[in-house]
């Protein structure tokens, strides 16, 4: 290069400021780090294998060792004592774990180890839906659900779990451990069915699961699960059809009604039952099928008045209704409610008031027909019933029998639920008529009576409570109160008609009231397995 070369003006490229001087080499790689934050040369960064790279925020740190980790979920006052004994029923100890926050159940955790292996998670909790769903279908109280669902969970080692039980909906989830993802699973119920039998096999096999010291493989559960499922009712329809007339009698007695009312309301309710069979066979809903079911026990009390018996027909119509009024729903609804169960509570009372509906519609179309013939129906004779103390005794105890066999218990039950609706009526007629107390008040507490014998029973037993009460609480159902109610809205009286269907649903609510006292009662003399008192939810004063 010569001298002139040299003196020419360089181009702006020439002079650009990112020009590297004369004399510094400058690599011919286009991918050369020129940032900042490059390393110099010469300065050599460990880097780590492939397999150790970061995942995210919960991923294991290095020299981690699980056998020396503290137990997760561990309260910061240590893990409550909780003495989960074999001779507390499941039912009490299940409830108790469930009424606590879950970082306080007594859960700790433990190291994971391959050889501990155990049932699928999946397969459990579909185990688990399984046997909620019958005892769901069947009519238990959801919280009952909930505490054989926790305990199916339990049994195979899955502490961890929140069931959830609504109307028509359970589900279940399940979580190892806080880092690792829940399992969660959920099933619908579709069809609901009365058969008591069944729900003491499935508690029976819950029962059964949470016993230590009896091992059941999943494999066997499922196959005594499916049994349950296949077994056939305990009592054909022809003995159903029988018990409905022989309830509807008994029931007619209690009202003050002689032979010839017993043989009618017999009739009526048979009539009534057969009628409501073929409105299933043909798929029509519950709604229609207690709609023509009270159709004929009302049709021979009108009847019987039209062709002037001297017999009374309000007692044969009252006698039909007993064995329509949905006492079961109504009592698991109200319990629902009491436990904090709401939504569930709802469906169920929901459910309640349009079998209510239904059986109002029926009874009502009958009398509008009757009334407008020329039927003279009276409803000053709900004054006037006769004290028959023997008589209804024995009806009482008919009825509570009768109603054992439609609810399809089984035959060691029978005779304790008999018995056990005498008392109740004992009491309430002690209280009601010798004492002349208020209706609402001796229905209470002979329902609460019902009740604390109920869940003694059961609890002796180690099954579920509904057997022992729910039909020991028939001889109490409001049916005297609903039918004169309907009987002055037929008649044009709607405000009497309206004060006697309150005082039916004041009777109502005070037995599935007493009913859900009665047990309460009953666990403050049974050990609940645990030093603490069982926790409640704090009130809320509406926030």
């Amino acid at each position: 290069m010569t001298d002139a070369e040299d003196r020419k003006p360089q181009s702006d490229e020439a002079r650009m400021a990112f020009t590297p001087p004369a004399g510094v080499e400058v690599g011919d790689s286009e991918s050369e780090t020129t940032s900042e934050f490059a390393l110099p040369k010469g300065l050599d960064v460990p880097q780590q294998p492939p397999a150790d790279r970061e995942g995210s925020a919960f991923s294991t740190p290095r020299g981690y060792a699980a056998e020396d980790t503290l137990p997760g979920f561990t309260p910061p006052d240590g893990i409550p004592k909780i003495s989960l004994t074999k001779d507390v029923p499941w039912q009490d100890r299940m409830r108790t774990m469930l009424r606590m926050p879950v970082a306080e159940r007594p859960a700790p955790e433990r190291p994971h180890k391959a050889e501990e292996e155990g049932p699928a998670v999946p397969r459990v909790l579909d185990l688990t839906l399984r046997i909620g769903e019958l005892l769901l279908a069947g009519g238990e109280g959801a919280e009952d659900v909930e505490a054989a669902m926790f305990a199916v969970c339990r049994s195979y080692g899955l502490d961890r779990c929140e069931p959830s039980v609504t109307f028509t909906l359970l589900s279940i989830s399940y979580q190892p451990s806080l880092v690792d993802d829940p399992v969660s699973a959920a099933r619908t119920v579709r069809r609901r069915g009365t058969d008591y039998t069944r729900l003491a096999a499935v508690y029976q096999l819950v029962d059964d699961l949470s016993d230590a010291e009896t091992h059941i493989s999943l494999e066997e559960a499922y196959r005594r699960l499916a049994e349950i499922r296949r077994n056939r009712h305990p009592y054909p329809t022809w003995v159903l059809t029988a018990a409905s007339g022989l309830l509807a009698g008994a029931a007619s007695v209690l009202v003050g009604g002689g032979l010839l009312v017993f043989v009618a309301a017999a009739v009526g309710a048979m009539l009534g039952d057969r009628l409501a069979w073929l409105a299933a066979g043909r798929g029509l809903p519950e709604f229609y099928q207690f709609t023509v079911a009270a159709m004929p026990p009302a049709a021979v009390g009108v009847a019987l008045t039209l062709s002037h018996a001297d017999v009374k027909a309000s007692a044969v119509i009252t006698g039909g209704l007993f064995a329509l009024l949905p006492g079961r729903a109504l009592v698991a609804g109200v319990q629902d409610g009491l436990t904090g169960f709401y939504i569930t509570a709802a469906a169920r009372l929901l459910e309640v008031m349009y079998f209510f509906v239904g059986i109002v519609t029926g009874v009502l179309v009958v009398l509008y027909f009757g009334v407008n013939l020329g039927a003279k129906l009276n409803p000053d004779a709900a004054l006037h019933i006769s004290e028959r103390p023997y008589w209804q005794i024995a009806a009482s105890m008919l009825l509570s029998l009768t109603f054992a066999v439609l609810l399809q218990q089984e035959r060691s039950t029978v005779l304790a639920v008999t018995l056990n609706g005498g008392v109740a009526w004992v009491v309430y007629g002690a209280m009601r008529y010798a004492g002349e107390l208020s209706p609402v008040a001796s229905t209470a507490v002979a329902a609460g009576l019902v009740g604390l014998f109920g869940q003694l029973m059961a609890r002796y037993r180690f099954a579920s409570a509904l057997p022992y009460t729910t039909a020991a609480i028939g001889p109490l159902l409001p049916g005297s109160a609903t039918y004169f109610g309907l009987l002055s809205i037929a008649q044009n009286e709607v405000d009497a008609g309206l004060v006697s269907l309150a005082t039916a649903a004041s009777l109502a609510l005070a037995i599935a009231i007493g009913v859900n006292l009665g047990s309460e009662i009953s666990r403050l003399f049974l050990r609940i397995g645990s030093p603490e008192k069982r926790r409640s939810a704090k009130r809320t004063r509406g926030f």
